[in-house]
């Protein structure tokens, strides 16, 4: 591993370095002489502690120490078992035969003994006494007792007092129970308790002993215990007793109190069930009633029971609560839901009158009415119509209407009758005036008719019932007298009679 050097310069002209050994070389013209440092001795090894300086020519090696248990040697650095047998170091007699192992040997000897016997250090066989060199060799209830080549175990003799009997193993006296075996006197009824060496007949829980009879009879605890042992309900049972609750309870779990049954929880109402202590109620919601079962819940028709009128049209009634219509046309359910609203198709422009018709809404629809002027006459605003000047010579001309104006009315059926829909007059009116007033068209069916109120006014009456929504066109004319003069003013009216229903 280390190799040391020593370096001689050696004459002139000699060049030659010689490695050191422990020789004398005469290498060329050059001689030399090396010597070989010793470095364990030197101490100027590298080996570790565990390891050994051995030294080599012009070297040293590091070997680790092993140390050998008895019995083995190193060899190659390795521990190898001594063979004593080989190399003749055991101390065997000469009734033995040696047998190495590892690390040791045995020494045999050389002819066997039966069984029961062994050999001593002269080859002799002697009796083994079992009885001492043997762990129990019998059971704790045997003695032993050592034979020639053997032993024997004999039973151990023991006398056990009344309610005891010896041991399986035969080395003790334990109790003997009675219960067990069913070899006790206890009667029907009793319980038996095993006791040292004897044993004691109880009654069962819930018994007790009747000394005449001599039998066990059950204990009634709701006689013994009254009022204290259930919260509601005791029942007597042969050896305990018995707690229950009435309708409505339930034993809970602790099986002495009662605990109020939710009967809710089986949903046994139509709608809503309402828990009270040790029953239930049902009960309806809005718009139900509670039928006479007491469970099932009716729809009420509060259309049909209303007292007052719920709806201005129409009551619909639905499950639990009732609803308010309108026609189907023409009205709209107001915010209350309960009045139905005119839909004013003139403002809204839902209508279908022409360019030259004027719309007039009613209730629950609309009118087209076309206010145009006859022949003769010009129109001097929406509603009204002036004649033109007449010839001198045409009657008919000036007999005729110098003025015509249209008007729109609108009731409902219901309106009370008679009832005084219309007035008409001369405006100014002047002190000698005096009118004639007639319906002149339009009253075939006589639902109409007019009356003088004073000198210059005339009225026109609705004077029969009209049942039915209807339209009506009347013309009611007026003479008026002024200074010897007549003049003629026509008013042609529209009159809509709509339902009352709405």
């Amino acid at each position: 591993r280390h190799h040391s050097h020593t370096y001689i310069h050696c004459g002139r002209g000699c060049h030659t370095t010689c490695s050191s050994d422990k020789h004398s070389h005469t290498l060329g013209h050059c001689c030399s002489f090396s010597a070989d440092v010793d470095e364990c001795a030197t101490n100027t090894h590298s080996c570790r502690p565990s390891e050994q300086c051995v030294n080599t020519v012009g070297s040293f090696i590091c070997e680790l120490q092993v140390t050998c248990p008895a019995g083995f040697q190193l060899r190659n650095s390795v521990c190898k078992d001594i063979d004593e047998c080989v190399l003749q170091t055991h101390n065997c007699g000469m009734g033995f035969v040696c047998e190495n192992t590892a690390g040791s040997f045995l020494c045999n000897p050389k002819h066997k003994c039966i069984s029961g016997f062994t050999q001593d250090s002269h080859g002799n066989c002697i009796d083994i006494n079992e009885c001492s060199s043997l762990s129990e060799p019998c059971g704790s209830g045997f003695n032993c007792i050592n034979t020639v080549g053997s032993y024997t175990c004999q039973q151990k003799i023991i006398m056990c007092n009344p309610g005891y009997h010896v041991s399986p193993d035969g080395a003790m006296c334990v109790d003997t129970d009675e219960c067990q075996m069913g070899t006790h006197r206890c009667g029907v009824g009793q319980i038996c308790h095993n006791l040292p060496g004897t044993y004691r007949c109880d009654c069962q829980t819930g018994y007790q002993y009747d000394a005449l009879r001599k039998v066990c009879s059950d204990v009634n605890e709701c006689w013994r215990y009254p009022g204290r042992l259930c919260a509601q309900t005791c029942e007597n049972t042969p050896g305990s007793y018995h707690c229950s609750c009435t309708a409505g309870f339930s034993l809970a779990f602790d099986g002495k109190n009662c605990e109020d049954v939710n009967e809710c929880d089986k949903n046994p109402c139509g709608q809503e069930c309402a828990n009270i202590y040790s029953s239930y109620q049902c009960y309806c919601r809005q718009g139900y009633y509670l039928k006479e079962d007491g469970h099932t819940c009716e729809d009420i028709d509060e259309c049909s029971q209303s007292i007052g009128n719920l709806c201005t049209f129409k009551c619909v009634n639905v499950a639990g609560s009732y609803q308010c219509a309108c026609p189907a046309n023409g009205y709209v359910m107001s915010a209350n839901g309960r009045t139905c609203k005119d839909i004013d198709e003139c403002t809204t422009a839902a209508h279908n009158c022409s360019y030259g018709q004027t719309c007039y809404n009613l209730q629950g629809g609309f009118r087209c009415l076309s206010f145009a002027c006859p022949h003769n006459y010009k129109k001097v605003s929406d509603i009204r119509c002036e004649r033109i000047s007449c010839p001198s010579n045409s009657l008919d001309c000036q007999n005729s209407p110098v003025r015509i104006t249209y008007y729109q009315l609108s009731f409902q059926t219901n309106i009370i009758i008679p009832a005084q829909i219309f007035r008409i007059g001369p405006s100014p009116a002047y002190s000698g005036d005096h009118i004639v007033i007639g319906i002149i068209k339009g009253n075939e069916e006589g639902y109409f008719s007019t009356r003088k109120l004073n000198s210059f006014t005339g009225a026109v009456y609705l004077q029969r019932q009209v049942r039915e929504p209807k339209d009506f066109l009347i013309d009611v004319e007026m003479k008026l007298l002024r200074q010897g003069t007549f003049t003629s003013f026509l008013a042609r009216i529209y009159v809509f009679i709509t339902s009352s229903a709405v």
